[in-house]
């Protein structure tokens, strides 16, 4: 039985820890927590507010009995840049060199403020001349990583991977290059992320600013609730047009039409591009929002597109052993699975 890192997802308002082991039948589950982060989480550049927030992710392991210093960590989509980018085939040390002008015309803010990584996510023979080489590229504010590892330091914790979340998404859920070209909908508490994959790889991916957050201050207006009851009547009703007289769902509709737009905007952008027989099969809906009673109908019924809650604790073999509550919240923990898996890639 092979143990390596743990994957971590700090959020806003919770933490995520989820830690695996590969045996010869596949993947089990060792130990997995979700915990309320501290109240102004990674958003402080206070030591204060940074000391908190190591104690709680300290606490957090602890308390999870993961025994590991070695961590993986998500950095939040809503504050790096990723891109996609089509480019001539060329060789990885071509590559190196020309990436740098390509960030200039698609980060928004000086190259010397960020650490920028790329990858290549398809690479066609340069006999095909036609077709481009498929790029990946991510800007991380260099303050950024250093509030992680300064963080993660002080609890006690070495990083081991630092990546963002969508690429812990797609590993966890991503089968391979047959997998049904589909949209992963990430619904996060501030922002949401729409990423289109085809073969089994991104091919697009941009976060929209609004998320569970939103909803929430969209049922606060409408019925005079306070934080915590607006969260309760969101999760408990979601947005039924049955159950609370429908008035749940009435007062989110606008939050969910916005998103759905954008959506729509990805789906003309993928039809357009692709003129070909491998349209989108399938939207995946991902992260605590997910879970809203009739979430996955209303995006079923308004893009006429199957619609699936993620699930990344399919690829685990213990899952009859999962308490309820974990079996229950599975497309909360996508990403820390993800981030999980990172050091079994081949």
């Amino acid at each position: 039985m092979e143990k390596k890192s743990f994957g971590l997802d700090i959020g806003l308002r919770t933490i995520k820890a989820v830690w695996l082991s590969k045996t010869k039948d596949g993947f089990t589950l060792e130990a997995s927590i979700t915990s309320p982060s501290s109240l102004k989480g990674m958003t402080s550049e206070s030591p204060l507010d940074e000391e908190e927030m190591a104690g709680v992710i300290k606490k957090t392991v602890e308390d999870a009995k993961i025994t590991t210093k070695f961590v993986n960590v998500a950095l939040p989509e809503s504050q790096v840049y990723t891109k996609v980018v089509d480019m001539p085939v060329l060789s990885d040390k071509e590559l190196s060199s020309a990436i740098y002008w390509e960030a200039e015309q698609h980060i928004p803010v000086p190259l010397s403020s960020i650490t920028l990584a790329w990858s290549v996510l398809k690479r066609p023979p340069r006999t095909t001349s036609s077709e481009k080489m498929q790029v990946l590229m991510v800007g991380a504010p260099v303050s950024l990583i250093n509030k992680y590892q300064k963080v993660l330091s002080m609890a006690g914790f070495r990083i081991n991977v630092l990546e963002t979340e969508i690429l812990s998404m797609v590993r966890a859920l991503i089968t391979g290059e047959d997998f049904p070209s589909s949209i992963i909908i990430d619904l996060g508490s501030v922002s949401t992320t729409i990423t289109l994959i085809r073969e089994g790889i991104v091919v697009f991916t941009y976060p929209v600013p609004t998320g569970g957050m939103a909803i929430n201050r969209a049922i606060e207006t409408d019925f005079e609730f306070t934080p915590d009851q607006a969260e309760e009547y969101k999760r408990t009703y979601g947005i039924s047009k049955e159950a609370f007289g429908g008035k749940i769902g009435k007062a989110t509709e606008p939050i969910l039409n916005s998103i759905l737009g954008e959506v729509r905007k990805a789906l003309v952008f993928y039809k357009e591009k692709y003129k070909d027989d491998k349209p989108i099969r399938q939207i995946i809906l991902t992260g605590g929002t997910a879970k809203l009673p009739d979430i996955d109908l209303y995006f079923a019924q308004n893009s006429n597109i199957e619609t699936v809650i993620a699930n990344p604790f399919k690829i685990l073999t213990n899952v009859k052993d999962f308490p309820k509550e974990i079996v229950e919240n599975a497309s909360d923990y996508t990403i820390a699975v993800g981030l999980a898996l990172k050091d079994y890639e081949e």
